[in-house]
């Protein structure tokens, strides 16, 4: 048997079931579709149907309207309570405006009369098959094919067994494997308050009482002790024993290689990998459960959540449609967009929000997109919006380097500086950063316009005409504009000015209660948001948070290090060592958790090696804006996963797969730009 013919006999035959009182039109439509390659099922009243739905699960069902007992009517709405992906026809020689007006509000896939043309219906029938693909990316069912073991171990996405299976046997290796001999060593090392001293690359280093080890101080804060009776009778709290701490540092690596390999491939959905991140938290015992739901709850989620109501807010009223002609102006051809936008949208994140612009733009282009494949004729354009939208998230993290202002991380790494009295000013920072910022988003630009531009289907895009005729479709601005605007300027103020006291979550908060308040912003509109994402940011928070606790992150740190070849011990060569191990550690933590674990542990040993502690310092914080390669590396990226959905078909249009392949591209091409043009440029060119 030829390749082709063994494929087509693979291929399951489309599952059809037929639903008519007429036993003789149902017999020979029957017939005629069975002769015609498809797999026919019929029943003769609505009740065998729902019965046939639930066990037998046809794609798609051509149903009579007009049946004795439970009508056509009551059959689609119980057929669609079962099952919402299953297309349905509706076959009827009673056809009337009004049935049809009740049944296309019942998700009717097409309405035709009886009797209608076999050609005619079979075409209709091939048109629902695929607007049920559309219906399984809106309701996240996976279509898993269970013709072979490989196939069923391959699964679809958010189904893939195999995958699964791969990641309990790794998390089992992981958590069951002997006990390493520096993670012991680190968590028995108590604090002596010596500058350099390994452990005080522990998040809660300065928390610690002098004496204290790593293994107490993590037990006194999560409250596990065993209770010992001593022989008088009194009972004593005994923290847990170092070999006890150190399971739990190991199942939180073993939680981050899961969640990595998951959220990866899709194997769950990932609102379901970031509930099962707080799951194995809890029941693996690494935090209390109020401590687990209290990592969730960080500003940082907090602030994806705000973001994502207020960019709804903000599309309701059309004022995304003004913003977009003040920053896609000049977008006239995708060049420009590339090697014009790019840059300034990155070197305006070094002073402001990175996530905020994100929050702004991402919508915007959406709208471009969706208003270019209309223009074009096309339903899709898979390399324009993730080009567009990755473009967009990956140009605003690296923004990060360019000033103390672009983020937390770059405020950690100050204090980490200032405890050896080597903190920057903030015109040096600028000095040593700002100019990686331009070269590094022509790079990504030149990367997405090269790699993308051959495989765009939309011919001659003009950005800037796009974002106009949507702006010129919703004429004037009206008073809700002018209010959603007035509410988005004090939004930007408080995150400038107020940040550090309110953080950025609360004044989000703050923002969606004005909205609501001025009728803009309703309770249904928030529900619509997408909170698989809030999700995930808040199982990335608490990872991170997990792992810093336990001493796990401390403890890949300097695995990392000890391994590192004495030419990378120094010099040039720990500032690209030391950026190599933040920027990889970055994609799984958040950028201040990864600061905060590895700098205390680099800056010292700039100071054994005789190199500027200020110049590893920031080697490290310019590193940790690399965040290409997952969701969960940024609030950026996340913005943009969460935006790029085909509002018609509920598609995922930008996919966890498209960060991890462009992401590591992009990731490799910011260590050789940080290290050949900032290291080996014109930080040697200013005799540093």
């Amino acid at each position: 048997m030829s390749k082709s013919k063994k494929t087509r006999a693979e291929q399951p035959r489309l599952k059809i079931l037929l639903v008519d009182d007429e036993d003789q039109f149902r017999t020979a439509l029957s017939q005629q579709l069975s002769v015609r390659g498809f797999q026919v099922l019929d029943v003769g009243n609505g009740e065998d149907a729902i019965k046939t739905v639930r066990h037998e699960k046809p794609q798609v069902v051509i149903l009579d309207q007009k049946m004795p007992g439970m009508d056509g009517i009551q059959t689609l709405k119980e057929i669609k309570r079962v099952r919402p992906e299953v297309q349905v026809i509706m076959l009827t020689g009673h056809s009337s405006a009004e049935s049809a007006r009740i049944s296309g509000r019942n998700d009717v896939s097409f309405y035709l009369e009886k009797p209608c043309g076999i050609d005619e219906l079979i075409s209709v029938i091939k048109a629902a098959e695929q607007e049920r693909i559309h219906a399984l990316a809106r309701h996240e069912i996976p279509d898993v094919k269970r013709t072979s073991l490989r196939q069923w171990l391959i699964g679809a996405h958010h189904a893939r067994p195999g995958v699964i299976i791969l990641g309990l046997i790794l998390f089992a290796t992981i958590t069951l494997a002997p006990t390493p001999e520096n993670l012991r060593r680190l968590l028995i090392s108590e604090k002596t308050g010596q500058l350099g001293e390994t452990i005080a690359g522990y998040s809660d280093y300065r928390a610690m009482d002098p004496g204290q080890t790593v293994s107490e101080y993590y037990c006194k804060k999560a409250g596990w002790y065993h209770k010992v009776e001593e022989a008088d009778g009194s009972v004593t709290k005994v923290p847990f024993t170092v070999e006890q701490v150190a399971l739990r540092a190991k199942v939180m690596v073993g939680v981050l290689v899961v969640a990595a390999l998951f959220w990866a491939t899709g194997a769950i959905p990932i609102g379901i990998t970031a509930l099962l991140v707080g799951v194995m938290m809890c029941f693996f015992g690494v935090l209390p459960p109020n401590l687990v739901a209290k990592a969730y709850a960080k500003d940082s989620v907090i602030f994806i959540f705000g973001v994502l109501a207020i960019a709804a807010a903000i599309s309701k009223t059309g004022l995304d449609r003004r913003i977009g002609m003040l920053l896609l102006g000049r977008s006239t051809s995708l060049a420009k967009f590339a090697f014009i936008f790019a840059p300034l949208l990155a070197m305006t994140a070094s002073f402001l929000s990175e996530h905020a612009l994100v929050a702004f733009l991402a919508p915007i282009l959406m709208l471009v997109y969706m208003a270019a494949i209309r223009s074009a004729g096309l339903k899709k354009d898979k390399a324009l919006v993730v080009m567009m939208l990755l473009l967009l998230t990956f140009s605003a993290n690296v923004g990060g380097p360019g000033s103390p202002a672009a983020g937390g991380r770059n405020a950690v790494m100050i204090g980490i500086l200032a405890d050896y009295d080597m903190a920057p000013s903030f015109g040096q920072w600028v000095k040593l950063g700002f100019p990686f910022v331009p070269v590094m988003a022509l790079t990504i630009a030149a990367y997405f316009y090269f790699v993308f531009r051959k495989k765009i289907k939309v011919k001659n895009l003009d950005i800037a005409a796009r974002v106009r005729e949507e702006s010129d479709k919703i004429g004037k601005m009206t008073g809700d504009e002018y209010k959603a605007a007035a509410v988005l300027v004090l939004l930007v103020v408080l995150w400038t000015t107020w940040s550090g006291r309110f953080g950025m979550g609360g004044p989000a908060l703050l923002c969606i209660v004005l909205l609501n308040i001025l009728g803009i912003l309703r309770w249904r509109d928030i529900n619509r948001i997408h909170w698989d994402v809030v999700a995930l940011y808040g199982a990335a928070t608490a990872m991170g948070y997990g792992l810093a606790t336990t001493g796990a992150a401390l403890w890949l740190a300097d695995s990392f290090v000890c391994v590192l070849p004495d030419s990378m011990t120094s010099g040039t060569g720990l500032y690209m060592s030391c950026s190599l191990i933040t920027g990889i550690l970055t994609n799984f933590m958040s950028d201040g958790a990864t600061v905060a674990a590895i700098g205390p542990i680099t800056v010292p040993m700039a100071t054994l090696s005789g190199t500027s502690p200020m110049l590893v310092g920031l080697a490290t914080a310019f590193s940790s804006s690399f965040a290409h390669m997952l969701i969960i590396g940024t609030p950026n990226n996340a913005i943009a996963y969460a935006i790029a959905r085909d509002p018609e078909t509920g598609e995922q249009l930008l996919t966890v797969k498209d960060f991890l392949v462009h992401g590591f591209m992009v990731l490799l091409l910011s260590f050789a730009v940080l290290w050949i043009w900032v290291f080996l440029g014109y930080w040697q060119w200013m005799g540093l």
